[in-house]
C-alpha cells in the first residue's frame, strides 16, 4: 500500500508510462477518475516523479487582500506609537483608512510586531461600575528612572477612573507637603468636582500604619494626616487600598507602565526643566490618545460628553 500521495499516483502512472497497460484499462480499475490519471501521466512526462508531489491549493492572489500601502502605514504607525491593533484601527479610521482591527492584528503578527507572552494569562470577566468624571480619582507616585543632573525626582500622577484623564507633575521630593500641593493642582485643573480619591498606604498619603498607630486597639490614628484634612476641606472621600494589593490601584499603575514604555524609555533629559517641559507635552498627548476601556474615545472626548 502506498504511504504517500506521490506513491499512490506513481502506482497508477508507471504501468501506463512503461506501456504495460493502456490508460483506459487502468482507469477501469482505478478508484480515481480518468481525467486525474491523464493529468498525472502528463505531469510525469513533463517533470518526472517530482511533478507528482501534491501542490498547495492556496490561491496565489486574493482580490480582497489589503493594499501594500495600507500595510506599510500600519507597520510604520505601530513602530512609531507602539499602539495595539484596536487603537491602530481607531487611529487609522480617524485618518480615513477603514481597516478591521483583526486585519491590523494579522499584519502585526506577520511582521513579528506583537508582544510575546510565555504563559497564556487567565482572563476574568469583571462588571464595570459606571462612574461620572470626578467620582473617583486614583493617585500614586512614580520614581523617575535614573538620575537627572545627579539628582532623583518623583512623578506624582492623578487619574480619573471614569474618563482616564490624567494630570502629572514632578517634584524633587516625595513628601506629604508635595502630595497636598499636587492635589490642589489637580482640583484646579480638572473641570469637574472631585468627590473621591484612592491611594495606597504610603506615608505620604496616610499615617494609619506609622509609629504608634499600629499598636492602637481601635486602629484609628492619633492625628489626622494632612491629606485627609485637605480632602475633608474640599468634600473628598479618601479611600485606601488593602496593604500589598497594588492591583486595587490598577488604573494609575497601568498608566505608569505607559509612562515607562512610551515616555521615559524613549526620551533623555538634560535638566529638571527639560523633564517638566517634555512631561507636560506627554500628558497633553496622553489625554488625546484613544483608550480600549473607553471604546476608542480619548479622555478629553469623554469629558466633553458630560459638559
Amino acid at each position: 500500500m502506498a504511504e504517500t500521495i506521490k506513491e499512490e499516483r506513481l502506482r497508477w502512472v508507471f504501468p501506463i508510462v512503461r506501456k504495460e497497460a493502456r490508460l483506459v484499462d487502468v482507469a477501469a480499475v482505478c478508484p480515481h477518475g480518468k481525467r486525474s490519471i491523464e493529468r498525472w501521466v502528463a505531469a510525469y512526462k513533463r517533470g518526472g516523479e517530482a511533478a507528482l508531489e501534491p501542490q498547495s491549493t492556496r490561491p496565489k492572489t486574493n482580490p480582497k487582500e489589503t493594499e501594500i500601502s495600507i500595510k506599510e502605514r500600519v507597520i510604520a504607525l505601530r513602530k512609531k506609537t507602539k499602539l495595539c491593533a484596536l487603537k491602530l484601527h481607531w487611529r487609522l479610521e480617524k485618518q480615513g483608512v477603514h481597516i478591521h482591527e483583526r486585519t491590523v492584528g494579522k499584519i502585526l503578527k506577520t511582521e513579528g510586531l506583537v508582544r510575546k507572552y510565555r504563559v497564556k494569562k487567565i482572563t476574568y470577566k469583571y462588571l464595570r461600575a459606571v462612574r461620572k468624571p470626578g467620582e473617583l480619582f486614583e493617585m500614586d507616585v512614580k520614581h523617575v528612572p535614573g538620575r537627572i543632573a545627579g539628582k532623583r525626582y518623583f512623578q506624582y500622577t492623578a487619574i480619573d477612573t471614569a474618563s482616564r484623564w490624567r494630570y502629572l507633575r514632578t517634584f524633587e521630593e516625595e513628601s506629604t507637603y508635595h502630595t497636598c500641593v499636587f492635589l490642589l493642582d489637580v482640583i484646579e485643573q480638572f473641570p469637574y468636582r472631585i468627590t473621591g480619591l484612592k491611594t495606597d498606604n504610603h506615608i505620604t498619603f496616610t499615617n494609619l500604619y506609622t509609629g504608634g498607630n499600629m499598636k492602637r486597639s481601635d486602629l484609628a490614628p492619633a492625628h489626622l494626616h494632612a491629606l485627609d484634612v485637605l480632602c475633608a476641606k474640599h468634600g473628598i472621600v479618601h479611600y485606601l487600598i488593602d496593604r500589598g494589593k497594588p492591583a486595587q490601584n490598577g488604573t494609575v499603575e497601568r498608566s505608569h507602565r505607559e509612562d515607562q514604555e512610551k515616555f521615559y524609555e524613549q526620551n533623555t533629559f538634560s535638566s529638571f526643566k527639560d523633564l517638566n517641559r517634555k512631561l507636560r507635552r506627554w500628558n497633553i498627548k496622553y489625554n488625546d490618545l484613544e483608550h480600549c476601556g473607553l471604546n476608542g474615545k480619548t479622555p478629553n472626548e469623554v469629558l466633553a460628553l458630560f459638559a
